[in-house]
């Protein structure tokens, strides 16, 4: 299969080499698999070495194809030497710069660069974490889901389109692209026309813990913390939002008890417009989708109480006021704010009890 792109450099100077790397068209059958060898070949002197030299391309990189012929190294190098070469160290390097060079390069390719970030786009996002000297230059390459655009986006093109006075770039990680979209914590910025970047990719959430800001401008997460939009939130709903709270603070603390096992707190939140409840998290802390892919790969995830932040207007968490049964609806509530989440009730059998029982 003929590549989507190639590079062919002789480097000259404290080390010299000559590199010939390809960027596959398509992903091999085990990309995911980080155990496996992989790497380019190794020449010294025109004189084959070995077949898959992982110290000459980072592993973030390790689809990357090609021979590598040094000038410097010994003829009898070994996997051992090779990690502890600062030769070696140099030509890694060099590797690095020209793949990411030969990326952007590609990326004024809009189908191209489609055709590539569709196999290698998740692989290349674990540079975030492995790489901090060339971070900017991947979250460049980067490229996600919006809330308005139907192409996936660039971070510069975002931050080009945003609104006055917003003061971060938005975002939102979910198990699916539709479980995202569907999010009940995306109705307040879908009503002001304020752009959310959408990720489903398992990577995206532990990437992203390395990635604060793009060019100046910090990245938030619309699921952690209280919603904050700044300058696009004008006084009147501040005002109207603190008054909703304070008038509502009896049953917020009846809420608190009732769910005292579940959550961490109970609150009122000007970013729900339909749905009656969602669930967040503090800033800071595990996000609860992260928390499940750890579970999921068997690794000890820490316990994660979510918040659940209440719609006080609407019809559902009014009944709440004068409701016979206010412990079952207000596990209803937590649960389908779970479920719209993407989690599952703990006790799925007693959620089914409890909905049977009000429908009733």
């Amino acid at each position: 299969e003929a590549p989507l792109a190639w590079s062919h450099n002789r480097v000259e100077g404290s080390t010299e080499y000559t590199q010939l790397l390809y960027i596959p068209a398509s992903a091999p059958h085990d990309l995911w698999n980080r155990e496996r060898k992989a790497g380019i070949k190794l020449y010294v002197k025109r004189v084959f070495i070995m077949d898959e030299a992982e110290s000459l391309m980072p592993a973030y990189l390790r689809w990357v194809k090609g021979v590598v012929d040094s000038s410097d190294l010994p003829l009898n190098v070994s996997r051992e030497l090779l990690q502890e070469s600062r030769d070696v160290k140099a030509i890694r390097e060099g590797n690095t710069r020209r793949v990411l060079a030969l990326l952007d390069e590609l990326s004024k390719d809009g189908e191209k660069y489609g055709k590539f970030y569709a196999a290698f786009g998740a692989v290349l996002k674990e540079g975030l974490g492995e790489d901090f000297a060339n971070r900017d230059k991947i979250a460049k390459l980067l490229r996600f889901a919006s809330t308005t655009q139907s192409e996936p986006t660039a971070l510069a093109d975002y931050k080009a389109r945003m609104k006055d006075g917003q003061k971060a770039i938005y975002y939102l990680t979910a198990d699916t692209l539709a479980a995202a979209r569907s999010s009940p914590q995306l109705e307040v910025f879908r009503q002001k026309g304020i752009e959310v970047l959408l990720m489903a990719d398992r990577v995206d959430e532990w990437a992203l813990s390395f990635l604060p800001e793009f060019d100046g401008t910090p990245l938030q997460s619309v699921a952690k913390g209280a919603v904050d939009l700044g300058d696009l939130q004008d006084e009147a709903e501040k005002k109207a939002a603190e008054q909703a709270a304070e008038a509502f603070k009896p049953v917020l603390d009846k809420l608190k008890e009732s769910l005292k096992d579940k959550a961490k707190d109970v609150r009122v939140t000007s970013r729900l417009v339909d749905s009656p409840a969602c669930l967040v998290v503090e800033d800071g802390d595990y996000s609860m989708q992260l928390a499940r892919l750890l579970k999921q790969a068997g690794q000890q995830a820490p316990e994660v109480k979510p918040i659940l932040e209440v719609n006080a207007g609407h019809a559902l968490v009014k009944k709440l006021e004068t409701s016979e049964h206010f412990d079952d609806l207000a596990h209803v509530l937590f649960d389908q704010a779970l479920l719209a989440e993407g989690g599952l009730p703990e006790d799925p059998a007693a959620y089914v009890r409890r909905v049977n029982g009000l429908l009733v």
